[in-house]
Parts: C-alpha cells; structure tokens; sequence
C-alpha cells in the first residue's frame, strides 16, 4: 500500500501543499516501512489542466489514497474513477499527516474541497474581475 501526500519539499518534515494538481511535489510512501519517494509534480506548472494530469499520473503509481489539502471536481473524478481515496483538509508536515492516516484520524473525503481552477491564483492573465471603466 502507498499513499501520496502533496507537499512543498521533498523530505517526510516538508509542510503539506495545500493544492494538488499544483503542488510542487508529491511524497510517495509505504506507511508500513516509511519508506518515500519525492516525486516533482510536472503538472504544477501546467497552463490548464494541471488536476487531471496531475491525477492521472498519481494514478499511474499504485497510490491507495492522497492526502492533500484541497482537491478540484476534475482531479477529484479522476482519482475516485482509479479507485484512489481522496483525504482533504490536511496540513501541516508530511509526517505527522501519515501518521494521523495510520491512526484512522483521517477520513477520505465524499467530494472535491474546491471549485475548478482553485490553485491557479489571481493574476494569472485570466482577466477576471478587469472590465473596462
């Protein structure tokens, strides 16, 4: 069993990524032996689309679950149609975030935690919100 933690390093103490489709990294571990991968998430920086090709690479992994803090409609389908339980709302480091998942403290989660385009941000060129005055 392996579960993916989105995270801003690449190490067990990194803080978790609030974001999935673009976080920076990804820790793939074996909870029994602790033993990770640091895995770059090449989607982070994906004009559009970065949830679903960022689920469907973890999907590709053999990953029984992700923990992350916030998951979009679109990533979320993906991983909920490859059989992948979805944990969202955590935080805070890598480690302790396995270890609340070993305790059972952790719970996946029904539906996406966010609408599309969560991660982009503002100021991305969108132009939202900048009609003409």
């Amino acid at each position: 069993m392996k579960i993916a933690i989105s995270a801003m390093g690449t190490t067990l103490d990194a803080e978790i990524d609030p974001r999935f489709g673009r976080c920076q990294y990804f820790i793939i571990v074996d909870p029994d032996t602790m033993q990770f991968e640091a895995l770059e998430n090449s989607g982070a920086m994906a004009g559009g689309g970065a949830g679903i090709s960022t689920a469907q690479t973890i999907a590709g992994k053999g990953i029984e679950a992700v923990l992350t803090g916030n998951c979009g409609p679109n990533a979320y389908q993906v991983l909920e149609a490859a059989g992948i339980k979805v944990v969202t709302g955590v935080s805070g480091k890598v480690q302790d975030a396995i270890q609340n998942y070993k305790s059972g403290n952790l719970k996946a989660s029904s539906h996406p935690s966010v609408a599309e385009h969560f991660g982009m941000g503002r100021g991305m060129g969108r132009g939202r919100g900048m009609g003409r005055r």
